[in-house]
């Protein structure tokens, strides 16, 4: 018995290894990638020993903030999602299916079309929308609990009331809608050190707090009667790990967009791979999350060059596939 854990743990061990090192090989290749091409050796060049040239500022002032930020995003994103699954114990939860982005949305287009001058609290506004949206989700699915099928279902309806209100802004401000396509579609083309800014912090306390308790999440995976038993406040709990989501759904939000599907497919890809055990789930979906939105924004950015196309465009087409075959299978089952 202690040598098949040993065996497994090294096993997972090294799929996290390889987690690590996709998200470093996505991180490079976006660097190198886009309407201009730069070599590894160029980068080196630029960046340590010839400042004053072309490459380098498309390195320092485009690229490497622009990488930082799409990292981010998809470890919150996948992040976010992976911890609704596991508290809502559904395959099909993620930040914006059952209505967290919305809410995140909704609080951001308020703070960046009515309130431009205070776009610094736009991460913020993002988290407190989403953190409202999921407890307004939570109250109506209470019914002597909150049943995972309720959540889905309340979470599908407040994400289509949500939905009307981010039309609504639009409407009542048709001379700034043009500024806020890109945020509706889950875009990275704009993005500067100044966004690095904005989400940096919200999202490595969100990480932080998140793998100090992966334990907990394991726990809450066996059932709510099974964690009561073994001394969980259940309900406590995932009002904790609610918060956490909504932190990181609103962080990465408030910068890149309604960016879809993110928190949906990664945490299945990295759990086909590595298992359900959050104390190996967690790093590895930090990572993978990482890696896919980088390599996503790298496509986005050079299939047309020099025009680009919105990330969450890419993201859709990948994940609205996953998501009929995730349906399918849990029909199936």
């Amino acid at each position: 018995m202690t040598n098949i854990n040993k065996k497994d743990k090294i096993k997972k061990s090294t799929i996290l290894v390889a987690c690590i090192c996709f998200s470093i090989a996505g991180f490079f290749i976006s660097i190198m990638n886009g309407a201009v091409k730069i070599s590894p050796s160029e980068i080196v060049s630029a960046v340590f020993f010839e400042e004053a040239t072309v490459n380098y500022q498309i390195i320092w002032n485009v690229r490497l903030p622009r990488t930082i930020t799409a990292s981010l995003v998809g470890t919150s994103l996948a992040l976010s999602g992976c911890i609704l699954q596991g508290v809502m114990r559904n395959p099909l939860a993620s930040p914006n299916i059952i209505g967290v982005s919305s809410g995140a949305g909704l609080m951001t287009l308020i703070v960046l079309i009515i309130f431009p001058d205070y776009y610094y609290l736009a991460p913020l506004g993002a988290f407190t929308g989403a953190l409202l949206a999921t407890l307004f989700i939570y109250f109506l699915a209470w019914k002597e609990g909150a049943a995972t099928t309720r959540l889905i279902l309340a979470g599908v309806a407040v994400s289509s009331l949500l939905g009307a209100g981010n039309n609504a802004i639009m409407t009542f401000y048709p001379e700034k809608v043009a500024g806020v396509i890109g945020f509706m579609v889950g875009g990275l083309s704009s993005t500067n050190w100044k966004h690095v800014d904005m989400i940096f912090n919200y999202a490595v306390i969100g990480i932080i707090l998140l793998l100090f308790v992966t334990n907990k999440l394991n726990i809450l995976m066996l059932g709510d009667e099974v964690a009561t038993g073994l001394g969980l406040n259940v309900e406590a709990t995932r009002f904790f790990f609610i918060i956490i989501s909504s932190l990181l759904a609103g962080a990465a939000v408030s910068v890149v967009g309604l960016l879809g599907f993110v928190g949906l497919i990664v945490p299945h890809i990295t759990r086909l791979f590595i298992g359900s055990d959050y104390r190996y789930l967690i790093p590895a979906t930090i990572f993978t999350g990482s890696a896919v939105v980088v390599l996503c924004d790298t496509l986005a950015r050079v299939m047309f060059a020099p025009l680009e196309i919105p990330v969450g465009i890419i993201m859709s087409a990948l994940g609205a596939p996953f998501f009929l075959y995730l349906l399918r299978r849990k029909k199936e089952h």
